[in-house]
Parts: structure tokens; C-alpha cells; sequence
């Protein structure tokens, strides 16, 4: 498959000339800097089984491969790190999920007490398993899988300090990152595209507008407490009704700036798993709350094996007016099984159902993953939508049942 196959965006075609020129300069120096190099590298089948929706769109299953690399380097004396992780994906149907991405390219200092980090990189904050309400520090890669977990590398500049009070972490984030979203061809799309390359901001600020965030986590006994307040550009852009640059109707992604303060609570205590996440937030109209809790429950060694059966409860509640970003689960309630076999080839499922309380709505989903030996991994998703209405959240996906194929080669 050459590149101009893949119809790559100017956006994609900048960042892969970007990761091919740092991914030669690693190479340069890694016999001088003995970096290590892991990563991986796959093949993906993603098999629609229903006719699309939506004029325009591409039927049946779609190809694409992904390379992604680790580059990954500590000095000799341990207090400086420093990481690059590139990502490529060239996918056949859809133009606009052929891209590339820096996930990583960072330098990080540690000392004793304290710790600093520059560069591009991802963080993680959150407990839930079906929505993590609180992560709000690196823009969603929505074309990779609908389920939000994929994110772009947030260029940052991190500093963190360590007492047994706590950590303290401050972040200053000098470059704002567009959410990506299927192209008008692509499946997993709304009724009316979004014309992602034409978004506008708040005041007419762009996307050199620099985002602040503070988190303090701390664990108490069985307690893991985060708690963290963000001021920034929005991630959830509001889709407002207009047209793309060749006049066809779209939506234009519209970013707010806000002010989001969280909290994110986890209690262990034996067999149970209990959860809990929740923020207000201001600058999308008028000010609304989102808290997602739960629980998980495991049953280990069940039937006198090595496997472990998880049963997961969770609920989802966002109060959020119909002039914010839409959110699909907005009164929802997920029930599902994790299974462990605790096995050399690390066997693992999960699987459950997402029920909208409100219209009745449901998304089953599960997804499998086996390790092959040392070097290889298959992995499979199944995502089936029961939509109660064509108007109701899941409409636009009523005809977007799909299974997807993985097989993935680390190196």
C-alpha cells in the first residue's frame, strides 16, 4: 500500500514526515545512547455486517495497518529518561483514519522528592472502566475506536512533587490538540459529517492558547484519591450546524474554554472493586455535573482453576444541557463480566451491555485478547448497536454492527 493510496490529510502527512525524521535521528544515536526499542506492529480487519446508513459511505469490511514503535532511553546515573513513540495507521476506506500521530517524545528528570517532564506525552486519570469522565489531559483520537480510549500526545510541560502528604502535579500545556473524527466516507458517523479542518474557538483564540491543570492524588489505606482542576481549551468540541469548504452541509466542531474541577475515588477492599468519578464544569452554557460510580466484584480461582471472574456494575449520570457537547451517556447503566485466565498466554474477555435509561438504547461490546508465543497477540472487538429509534443517541450507529480482527507482532 503506498501512500498515496491512503489519501493521508495535510495534518497526517506533516506529522508522518515528523515521526520518520525523529524516528532516523533515534536510530543515529542509539548505538552511542543504547536506547531500547520495543513497540509493535499489526494488521486489523474491521468487518461491518450491516449495509451503511448514510449516503457516501464505504460498505462492507475495511483493512489498515498500524506501526507503532518505542524508542526509550535512562542515563546511567537515573535521573533522566527520555521516550519517543511514534504511530502510523493507513487504513483503506477511510481517508481521514489514515494518520499519524507523536504519542510520545519526551524528557523526564527525577529526583528524590520531585520531578520534571517536557515534551509530548499521554495521561491517564480516572478509575471507571466504560467512561472516564475525569481524563481530560490529552485529546481523544476518536477515528482509532469509538470507545475513547485512544488518545493524541499533548505537547506539555510537566512538574511533579512527592511527600507523604501526597503527589502534586502541575501542567502546562502550551499547544491545544483538535479531536479527530470519521470522514464523510467513513463509518461510526453522525447523520451530517463533521468538517474536522474547519473548527473555531472561543474569541477567535486558536490553538497556541495555553491550558492549565493541578492534581493532587494520594493513597490512604485501601483509598486511591485523586482530585484536579483544569483550566483549557475544551476536548469535547460542541458540533454546531454549517458547511464544510465545498458547501456541503457538515458540522463545525466549535472549543469552548472551561473550568473543570474533579475527583476520582477508589476503594479496595478484598474481593470488591469500588469506584467513583465526578466534575462540574462552566463554559459550555450554564454550568452542569457528570459523576459515573461503580462496583466489581471477583470470583478467583473459580471451578478450582487459575481464572478470576470480575461481574462489573456501572452507572452514568451528566446533567449537561442539549447546547453542550453531546454526551450519548448521559443516564446509562453498564453490566458486565471480566475474565482473567491468569494463563502464559495472558487470556482475557470482557464483555457487557451499556442500557440508555432515558430511550432505551443498547450497546453490547466485548473484546478478547490472547498472547502467541513471545511475539505475537490476537485480539478481537465485537461492538453491536440496538438503537430504539433513528433519533435517539445510538441512530446514527443503528446500521454500524462491527467486528474487528486484530493481529499484532511486538518487537
Amino acid at each position: 500500500m503506498t501512500l498515496q493510496q491512503t489519501n493521508l490529510s495535510v495534518p497526517a502527512k506533516r506529522l508522518t514526515t515528523t515521526a520518520t525524521v525523529a524516528a532516523l535521528c533515534a536510530a543515529a544515536v542509539m548505538p552511542a545512547w543504547a536506547v531500547e526499542v520495543t513497540g509493535f506492529s499489526a494488521a486489523e480487519l474491521r468487518l461491518f455486517t450491516e449495509k451503511p446508513a448514510f449516503a457516501g459511505q464505504k460498505k462492507g469490511s475495511g483493512l489498515s495497518a498500524v506501526l507503532q514503535p518505542e524508542f526509550y532511553h535512562r542515563t546511567e546515573d537515573g535521573l533522566n529518561t527520555f521516550a519517543f513513540t511514534p504511530f502510523v495507521r493507513f487504513d483503506r476506506n477511510d481517508t481521514d483514519r489514515s494518520h499519524a500521530d507523536i504519542r510520545e517524545l519526551s524528557w523526564i528528570h527525577t529526583a528524590d522528592d520531585w520531578e520534571v517532564m517536557a515534551g509530548m506525552g499521554k495521561v491517564f486519570w480516572g478509575v471507571m472502566e466504560t467512561k472516564h469522565v475525569v481524563d481530560i489531559i490529552n485529546q481523544t483520537d476518536s477515528v482509532e475506536d469509538i470507545d475513547g480510549e485512544d488518545k493524541l500526545g499533548q505537547p506539555m510541560v510537566q512538574g511533579a512533587i512527592f511527600r507523604d502528604w501526597g503527589t502534586l502535579r502541575g501542567f502546562v500545556m502550551p499547544y491545544f490538540r483538535e479531536q479527530t473524527f470519521p470522514s464523510r466516507d467513513g463509518r461510526l458517523r453522525g447523520a451530517v459529517p463533521v468538517a474536522a479542518d474547519s473548527p473555531t474557538y472561543d474569541g477567535g483564540l486558536k490553538q497556541r492558547t495555553p491550558d492549565l491543570a493541578l492534581r493532587y492524588n494520594h493513597t490512604l489505606g485501601d483509598w486511591d484519591i485523586g482530585l484536579a482542576h483544569f483550566h483549557g481549551t475544551s476536548r469535547e468540541a460542541r458540533l454546531l450546524l454549517g458547511a464544510d469548504g465545498g458547501g456541503r452541509a457538515s458540522l463545525i466542531p466549535h472549543y469552548d474554554r472551561i473550568d473543570q474541577t474533579s475527583v476520582d475515588v477508589q476503594l479496595t477492599s478484598d474481593a470488591w472493586l469500588w469506584k467513583m468519578e465526578a466534575f462540574t464544569r462552566s463554559g459550555q452554557a450554564e454550568r452542569f455535573n457528570a459523576v459515573s460510580a461503580g462496583l466489581e466484584y471477583t470470583f478467583y480461582q473459580v471451578y478450582q482453576t487459575d481464572a478470576d471472574l470480575g461481574a462489573l456494575l456501572e452507572l452514568h449520570r451528566d446533567d449537561r444541557a442539549t447546547t453542550a457537547p453531546f454526551n450519548p451517556l448521559d443516564e446509562d447503566a453498564f453490566a458486565g463480566v471480566r475474565l482473567t485466565m491468569n494463563d502464559v498466554d495472558d487470556t482475557t474477555l470482557l464483555a457487557g451491555i451499556m442500557v440508555d435509561t432515558n430511550d432505551k438504547d443498547r450497546a453490547f461490546s466485548a473484546e478478547f485478547s490472547k498472547r502467541i508465543g513471545q511475539r505475537w497477540k490476537i485480539e478481537a472487538d465485537a461492538r453491536f448497536y440496538f438503537a430504539a429509534s433513528p433519533s435517539s443517541g445510538l441512530g446514527s450507529f443503528r446500521d454500524d454492527d462491527h467486528i474487528i480482527f486484530r493481529l499484532s507482532r511486538y518487537f
